[in-house]
C-alpha cells in the first residue's frame, strides 16, 4: 500500500481486489490537517427550484449561471455534506444530514447513517456533534429511529444559544420557501430540541470544542448559524455549512431562499470568503458539490471556488 492510499483510505474502506460496494458513486473523501483526522460525507442531494439559489436576482441571470455551469435551469442538486473530525481522543461529527424524509419528496437525500456504518463508524465513538444551526438536513439523521439508543449517554452537542433560542419561536418572514419546508423545519427543530435538548452545550460566540476545532456564530442564515475552523499543523479547514453556496462565489450577493435575514447572511458570505481567499484555507461546506473540499480566489470583485485535486 503507497502512503498516499494508507493516508486517504478510512476505516472500512475496502482494499484492491474485495467485493465491490453496492454504491458505485464515493461518498466519502478523507483528509488531514495536521494532526486533525477530517471525513467528508455525502448525505445525498436535495432537488430544489433553482430560483432558490439567488431570489433577489432576475431569472435571467440566474440562467446565465446555470448555462455557464451546464446545469438545468428548472431544479437544481444541492449537495448535503457532513462532517466528521478526530481531534485529542475527541470524534466530532459535525451536522448531522437530512434523517427521514419530511413528506417533502426528497428521497435521495437522509444517507448518513447508512454511509457512516460503511466507513466503520461506530456511533457510540461519537462524543461530540457541532451543529452549525437546526434546519432539519442538518440535524434530522440524529432523530431517524434507534439512533438516539446508540448515540453516548454523555454525548455533547454544540450549538450557539441563539440558534436554540430562536427556533422557540422561528420568524420566517424573509425566506423564500417551496411550500411545505417551514411547517417541516419548525416541527423538526421542535422535536429535536425535545429529544436532545440535555445534552445541548451552548455557547454565546466561539467554542473549542476539541484540539484545534472550534465553532464560531456568524449568524445571517439563522441567527445562531455557525462555522467550524479546523487548525492543527499550519494547516487549515473551514467547514461553513450554509454561509457558502455554489452560486456565492460569483454571486455572494444573491439571496438564499432559506436564509433568515438574507441581508446579514450576504454581509457574512462576503466577509467569509474575503477571508478565506486572504488566507489560503481548504473550505468544505454543506451544499458545495461533493467532496467540496477546495479553496477561494478572488475575481474581479467576486470570487472563484478552486476545487481540489483529489488524492487517491
Amino acid at each position: 500500500m503507497s502512503q498516499a492510499e494508507a493516508r486517504t483510505r478510512t476505516p472500512g474502506q475496502q482494499e484492491p481486489g474485495s467485493p465491490k460496494h453496492e454504491e458505485l458513486v464515493p461518498s466519502r473523501y478523507a483528509v488531514r490537517i495536521g494532526e486533525i483526522e477530517v471525513l467528508i460525507i455525502s448525505d445525498g442531494v436535495l432537488p430544489l427550484p433553482t430560483a432558490m439559489l439567488g431570489h433577489n436576482a432576475e431569472e435571467a441571470d440566474r440562467a446565465v449561471w446555470l448555462d455557464d455551469m451546464f446545469l438545468p435551469r428548472d431544479a437544481f442538486d444541492w449537495a448535503l455534506n457532513v462532517v466528521l473530525v478526530r481531534s485529542g481522543g475527541q470524534t466530532i461529527l459535525i451536522d448531522a444530514g437530512l434523517g427521514l424524509d419530511p413528506d417533502l419528496n426528497l428521497p435521495r437525500a437522509g444517507q448518513l447513517i447508512k454511509r457512516l456504518e460503511g466507513a466503520g463508524i461506530d456511533l457510540a465513538s461519537v462524543t461530540d456533534v457541532v451543529l452549525t444551526h437546526l434546519h432539519m438536513d442538518h440535524i434530522g439523521g440524529l432523530l431517524v429511529e434507534g439512533v438516539k439508543d446508540r448515540l453516548r449517554p454523555d454525548l455533547r452537542i454544540h450549538v450557539a444559544a441563539a440558534e436554540a433560542k430562536f427556533w422557540e419561536a422561528p420568524d420566517f418572514s424573509h425566506v423564500s420557501m417551496p411550500p411545505g419546508f417551514p411547517d417541516a423545519l419548525r416541527a423538526t427543530a421542535k422535536r429535536f430540541l425535545s429529544e436532545y435538548g440535555s445534552h445541548l452545550t451552548l455557547f454565546d460566540e466561539q467554542s473549542e470544542v476539541a484540539p484545534g476545532v472550534v465553532v464560531r456564530r456568524t449568524g445571517g442564515h439563522t441567527p445562531g448559524h455557525s462555522v467550524v475552523r479546523l487548525a492543527s499543523g499550519g494547516d487549515r479547514l473551514t467547514f461553513a455549512g450554509d454561509a457558502v453556496f455554489a452560486v456565492g462565489f460569483e454571486h455572494p450577493d444573491w439571496y438564499n431562499g432559506f436564509e433568515h435575514d438574507p441581508e446579514e447572511a450576504a454581509r457574512v458570505r462576503l466577509d467569509l470568503l474575503r477571508e478565506l481567499a486572504a488566507t489560503g484555507e481548504q473550505l468544505v461546506a454543506t451544499h458545495l458539490p461533493f467532496p467540496s473540499v477546495g479553496r477561494v480566489a478572488v475575481d474581479g470583485e467576486a470570487f472563484r471556488w478552486v476545487p481540489v485535486f483529489w488524492d487517491y
